[in-house]
């Protein structure tokens, strides 16, 4: 049994949704509003939240990027804007996982355990990773490149770490994708693109003059100790 927190405004859609995540087995608070959310959200301290974007106070996406501030609670965007944009802002701003109305409690349901399951899973990939003169740090989601920390966004981190556990290995967008951004059923090429673009700026190389983010044409893309490997 998980302890959810469901910030939705719409009565009969909170009634339901409660009701129905009940009968599968978790326990069940929920908020009408952005800031009643934060507040029950640090005071119970649910095991996941399951958060509207269409708030009468804040926008869910800033009630997002509060609560990351302070928590690193696995949070679900459940919400009807289903326009590409919004997905990949909800996902930048620190969402796990991004379902569009209407949906079914089973796919709800299903949803928050994948959720919950990779955050167990997690604690297995918590060791710093070194590649070359970068040193990732997941527990405190600091990455430094030469000994100095780099100014990266909540994606550019888990983009970097997810290479950075797989050195050499390449890796389709369309495992980025599904992995990093959640969006298993589908999504745009350029998504990916534009952030390896801002990671490599970051790194001080560009695809042209790659160090550690290799592309491999029509495949992928991997991440590599340049001590050891061939200029790309």
């Amino acid at each position: 049994m998980a302890h959810l927190l469901l910030v939705e405004d719409d009565a009969q859609v909170r009634s339901a949704l409660s009701r129905a995540l009940t009968d599968h087995g978790h326990a069940v608070i929920s908020a009408a509003a952005g800031m009643p959310g934060l507040t029950r959200a640090l005071e119970d301290r649910p095991d996941l939240v399951v958060l509207d974007l269409g708030l009468p106070d804040l926008d869910g996406c800033e009630v997002l990027r509060m609560l990351r501030a302070v928590s690193a609670v696995p949070v679900i965007v459940a919400t009807a804007r289903d326009a590409e944009p919004e997905i990949v802002r909800a996902l930048d701003a620190g969402a796990d996982d991004y379902v569009v109305k209407p949906f079914s409690a089973a796919q709800l349901d299903a949803r928050i355990r994948a959720v919950l399951r990779r955050g167990r899973d997690a604690g297995t990939e918590a060791a710093p990773v070194r590649v070359g003169g970068l040193l990732i740090e997941p527990a405190g989601r600091e990455a430094f490149l030469d000994g100095a920390l780099l100014d990266l966004t909540p994606k550019e981190f888990d983009l970097l770490h997810y290479l950075a556990v797989r050195p050499g290995q390449v890796v389709s967008k369309r495992e980025l994708l599904a992995e990093v951004w959640r969006m298993a059923y589908g999504g745009a090429d350029k998504t990916v693109d534009v952030h390896l673009s801002w990671l490599r700026r970051k790194l001080g190389e560009s695809a042209q003059r790659s160090r550690y983010l290799q592309t491999v044409h029509g495949v992928g893309v991997k991440i590599v100790d340049p001590g050891r490997a061939e200029p790309g």
